[in-house]
């Protein structure tokens, strides 16, 4: 059967594609940034998945504020790489698992949860910088991914937006999904987005570092506390943007702990670091015992 081994945590900030794109993660700002990605990288050569679920959301490029859908899952066979403004980023197309992503809709959808069921979509920075940032800039010969990934959209930018608790019991029933699909793969699942930002207003650049270390504490050690963090929280204390930190808890919500499982989870990698851009950079790796 199939099994979530590792989960993955990491903001999807757009300047890090861009500083990315632009060769400049040796200079001066950015390489203390790139540099808390080096062990990352290597752990996921060493840790190769054969299927990303890779939670994100969408940047008004799949979706606009005509229809925004609280949880949408990618069932398609490829993405291509959006414009969102600027052209395309130069990375690869992303391969999807059609028949995974649509076992997963199905026990999902029949255990509750409402899913919006996407046949073609573009995805934008929310998913490419994190691949980026875990797996580096493909070469040339070969210019692919090293997995196919199901992409997971979760609405986090028109109010109302799910509650910490349900993003946690959606991991849950995600992780059921996953293992009750008959054929032997290694999955990871990751949580993208955050940490503390706002983009407008005269809270614009909010920097909470206090707030994001505290959530990463809980995130790792107490994710029932984390789950249970009110919304207006979020917004106070982690500006406007900071609650796209709910979708972390849907990759929580999938490890062997919360399942309740006995062997637990062990902790790989925390990284913290400020500024990138107008955010904070959060990143953590966990992995199924």
């Amino acid at each position: 059967m199939a099994k979530i081994t590792a989960s993955v945590f990491t903001s999807h900030v757009p300047a890090i594609g861009a500083a990315l794109d632009a060769g400049k993660t040796h200079e001066l700002y950015w390489a203390p940034l790139f540099k808390g990605y080096e062990y990352s990288k290597q752990w996921m050569k060493d840790n190769k998945p054969d299927v990303i679920f890779l939670v994100f959301n969408d940047h008004a490029t799949a979706f606009s504020l005509d229809m925004i859908p609280t949880f949408a899952i990618g069932t398609a066979a490829s993405y291509q790489p959006a414009d969102e403004g600027w052209g395309p980023r130069p990375v690869p197309v992303v391969q999807g698992h059609p028949a995974l992503a649509a076992h997963i809709a199905q026990s999902v959808i029949q255990q509750d949860f409402d899913l919006t069921i996407v046949n073609k979509m573009d995805v934008d920075h929310g998913l490419t910088v994190p691949l980026s940032l875990m797996c580096g800039q493909p070469p040339a010969a070969d210019f692919k991914w090293p997995c196919p990934v199901i992409p997971f959209a979760v609405n986090v930018v028109q109010y109302p937006v799910p509650s910490g608790q349900r993003c946690l019991n959606l991991g849950k029933a995600i992780r059921k999904a996953i293992e009750s699909y008959d054929e032997d793969l290694n999955v990871h699942i990751w949580g993208t987005g955050g940490m503390s930002h706002q983009l407008q207003g005269p809270r614009a650049g909010l920097i909470n570092k206090d707030f994001d270390n505290a959530f990463l504490d809980k995130l790792i050690a107490d994710p029932a506390a984390a789950a249970a963090i009110p919304h207006i929280d979020y917004v106070r204390e982690a500006g406007s943007e900071g609650i796209e930190l709910v979708m972390w808890l849907i990759a929580r919500g999938a490890m062997n702990d919360v399942a309740g499982r006995a062997d637990g989870v062990n902790l790989k990698h925390r990284f913290f670091h400020v500024p990138a851009s107008n955010t904070a950079v959060g990143h953590v790796i966990m992995e199924n015992k």
